[in-house]
């Protein structure tokens, strides 16, 4: 048995659909732009107080090593993890001691 619905019937429906559709699109637009200016507001601050974002896998043992006062052996800990020269690793040691208050 075939079914045959009257196109009077099918554009309302249809046109329900898209307009939610697009309702809820827009939404996720305006929330997408919300996070936009939150975040260029965010790296404003930031740039302003010279702070800067720290890598989000700093490995454990560096933590360690710089928790216990040896910010010398936690610098050779991110060099041996990272792969990066001296003045990186320097640089990035420094700047988790001054986030977590070690200085």
């Amino acid at each position: 048995m075939e079914w045959v619905v009257p196109f009077a019937v099918v554009l309302p429906l249809v046109l329900g659909a898209l307009v939610i559709a697009g309702g809820r699109r827009g939404a996720a637009d305006r929330q997408a732009q919300r996070l936009a200016a939150v975040e260029r507001k965010l790296n404003l601050i930031m740039a302003h107080l010279d702070i800067r974002e720290l890598e989000p896998d700093v490995p454990g043992a560096v933590l360690q090593q710089l928790l216990a006062g040896r910010k010398i052996h936690a610098i050779k800990e991110y060099r041996d993890a990272t792969g990066a020269g001296l003045k990186e690793a320097k640089d990035a040691v420094e700047l988790l001691a001054r986030q977590r208050g070690l200085e």
